[in-house]
């Protein structure tokens, strides 16, 4: 989702936003950077992602050297869970998101971050959005929840309710953290693609980690330009699906606007914190 993003496509792009992803045209020196971030990540994640994120990321075969032809990656998500994978230019409208996750196309960048850019870009590439999200899609569960989810932000959209909707997301899709038996995994797409995220999201004292709640999710302000503060923990993925599919959204989007947002690192009395923070990280981060 976009609020920066422009309100008409680019030149080149269909009316959908899409545009063709040019494989071909990437250099070596492009691949070589994929190749050089997905080395790092897969040998980083065993034992830290999620089953389902591991198994996704050997079902759709994406060790294969050099960023991924996005019509072979469609050709195998379509046989396993009817998602495919469309190159657009860069951020879209929140319609066009929406449209394109409500029919189970999953909207990638086609371009690749430069070579001093590997821990950080602050707009989602195609190592971010194939390797974080696509491995996610391969799985029926979360790919259900991600049609629900695109539904929904079409709902939200005529509800004038975006905001909240948009925080679930964050704190599931992009930033979720999943209860597996031997303990807590990273299913959201930007903790697996970030190798210094991947360690803080599971092993630093400074983020709480709280155990998912719904409304209090949707209620909580994030931050786009560093490390979480919170991340919400759910215990399962159909879980995830039951409560997105079976709440009336149009009435707590109702409730919601009438009470105060929720703070970043702000933890409420009701909260089940399965880890209290320190928020070391943010205070010195604060301090310079």
């Amino acid at each position: 989702m976009a609020d920066t993003a422009p309100q008409s496509p680019p030149p080149g792009a269909a009316d959908d936003w899409t545009v063709p992803q040019n494989w071909g045209h990437y250099t070596p020196e492009e691949h070589a950077t994929w190749d050089r971030l997905f080395a790092r990540q897969a040998k980083l994640l065993p034992g830290r992602a999620s089953d389902a994120y591991l198994r996704g990321l050997d079902v759709l075969r994406l060790s294969r050297p050099g960023i991924p032809d996005f019509e072979e990656l469609s050709e195998r998500l379509m046989k396993l869970t009817g998602w495919q994978v469309v190159a657009v230019p860069g951020l879209v409208p929140d319609d066009v998101f929406f449209d394109h996750m409500a029919n189970r196309r999953f909207v990638a960048g086609n371009f690749i971050r430069r070579p001093d850019q590997l821990d950080y870009l602050q707009e989602p590439d195609v190592f971010h959005d194939v390797f974080g999200h696509v491995p996610m899609l391969a799985d029926p569960v979360f790919a259900d929840y991600l049609v629900a989810y695109g539904k929904g932000g079409q709902r939200a959209l005529g509800l004038h309710s975006l905001r909240y909707l948009a925080r679930l997301y964050w704190y599931t899709v992009e930033f979720g953290l999943i209860a597996e038996p031997e303990g807590l995994r990273i299913y959201g797409a930007g903790i697996v693609s970030s190798y210094a995220e991947s360690r803080f999201a599971l092993d630093d004292p400074s983020p709480n980690r709280i155990a998912f709640d719904l409304a209090r999710v949707m209620r909580t302000e994030y931050r786009i330009d560093d490390f979480q503060q919170n991340y919400f923990v759910i215990p399962s993925f159909d879980d995830l699906l039951r409560v997105t599919v079976e709440t009336d959204f149009a009435p707590l989007y109702e409730t919601m606007k009438h009470q105060p947002d929720i703070p970043v690192a702000e933890l409420l009395p009701e909260d089940e914190v399965l880890t209290r923070g320190t928020q070391a990280y943010a205070l010195a981060r604060a301090d310079h």
